[in-house]
């Protein structure tokens, strides 16, 4: 399939910025410095990379003022200036992509089972094999891709993208323009059960999962739903692959957590907060908003101030970090032999003071 092209001054009018040659110069999609051809648009968002910006084949390049002055003549293309770079290209290759993406047909196929005490809109897209079960409700423009199981009395929002085999269990609400991916469980059991002489007595897990409008939600993501009360995730929320986020969990708005995060039941984070890859939060904990925790980080007590959070030791040779680890698992017994080493220097110290004094005294 040929890309559709579009003018450069249509993303000027768009998107904003200052252009800075012809806007008729037709592109048909963005590509990466090293990459692109003479119908590409491509950005600079990192100042290392202003030779590659120097060299690039790109039609047209989207940079800030200071980049577009350090590289003056050298780069001979179009360019469109912006503040934030990075923010532009986004929101260009989303237009592209919109542009060249083919729309689910409305409608649901003939494999599909849909309950009929549930409701479906007519500009809803429902795929094969697909089950919707009563009291659902699927709103305007849903696309559900193939083998989705939909629970009884689930709400999808509309716009909403569910992609193929992710499963959303009982009275889950889904808000508008929010993208599942594949594989992920929405609404299954919370982690909770009493433990009665060895026995493991399960907690029916009564709560649900609410999500807000335009979230996104990573492939093989499990969230679970709450025990009593809701897991609530707010608007904006963007969680990556294979996150886990335990029952009761409020995730604040636009917080954003990359692949193999854990967070454990009850915990509650604020908002505009970050979490790298594989930062663990413990349960029952409060995070306060624009926190950013570091990426194999372990969170293990409430943070109520803004700010950067590291919690992991620097990678080092193996001989090297059981050294370390040694002497750290040593530091409590070293920390009392200093202090018994500090009084008995304080003792010396003052027997020597009282010496030379009574030295002196006995002199005069």
């Amino acid at each position: 399939m040929t890309n559709k092209s579009i003018r450069l001054g249509e993303l000027v009018d768009r998107f904003g910025g200052q252009l800075i040659g012809n806007p008729d110069i037709q592109v048909v999609g963005i590509a990466p410095l090293s990459d692109a051809s003479d119908r590409h648009i491509t950005f600079l968002s990192n100042s290392k990379f202003r030779s590659q910006a120097e060299k690039t084949q790109a039609i047209a390049l989207i940079l800030s003022e200071q980049d577009h002055q350090q590289i003056a003549d050298a780069y001979q293309g179009a360019r469109i200036i912006t503040a934030n770079p990075y923010v532009y290209f986004a929101k260009a290759a989303q237009y592209f992509f919109d542009l060249n993406s083919v729309a689910a047909p409305q409608g649901i196929h003939p494999s599909a089972w849909v309950s009929s005490q549930a409701e479906v809109a007519a500009t809803a897209s429902i795929a094969a094999h697909v089950s919707i079960e009563a009291g659902a409700l699927i709103g305007e423009h849903v696309v559900i891709a193939a083998g989705v199981s939909v629970g009884r009395g689930v709400v999808i929002g509309e716009d909403s993208q569910i992609n193929a085999n992710v499963s959303i269990y009982n009275d889950c609400i889904i808000g508008q323009r929010c993208i599942i991916h594949s594989g992920a469980v929405i609404g299954a059991d919370g982690f909770g059960f009493a433990n009665e002489k060895g026995k493991w007595i399960k907690i029916p897990q009564t709560g649900r999962v609410v999500i807000g409008d335009d979230v996104e939600i990573g492939a093989n993501t499990s969230i679970d739903r709450g025990a009593l009360a809701d897991t609530i995730i707010e608007n904006g929320v963007k969680l990556d692959n294979q996150i886990q986020i335990g029952h009761n969990c409020h995730i604040g708005e636009n917080t954003a957590m990359a692949g193999c995060v854990g967070v454990a039941g009850s915990a509650k984070i604020g908002k505009n907060c970050t979490f790298g890859g594989a930062a663990m939060v413990l349960g029952h904990l409060t995070i306060a908003d624009n926190v950013h925790i570091s990426s194999g980080s372990m969170v293990s007590r409430s943070i109520h101030e803004p700010g950067q959070y590291t919690g992991f030791y620097p990678l080092a040779k193996n001989a090297d970090w059981e050294k370390t680890a040694v002497i750290v698992r040593n530091l409590d017994s070293m920390r009392d032999k200093l202090k018994q080493l500090e009084k008995t220097v304080k003792a010396q110290v003052s027997t020597t003071l009282i010496q030379d004094l009574n030295t002196s005294n006995s002199e005069e």
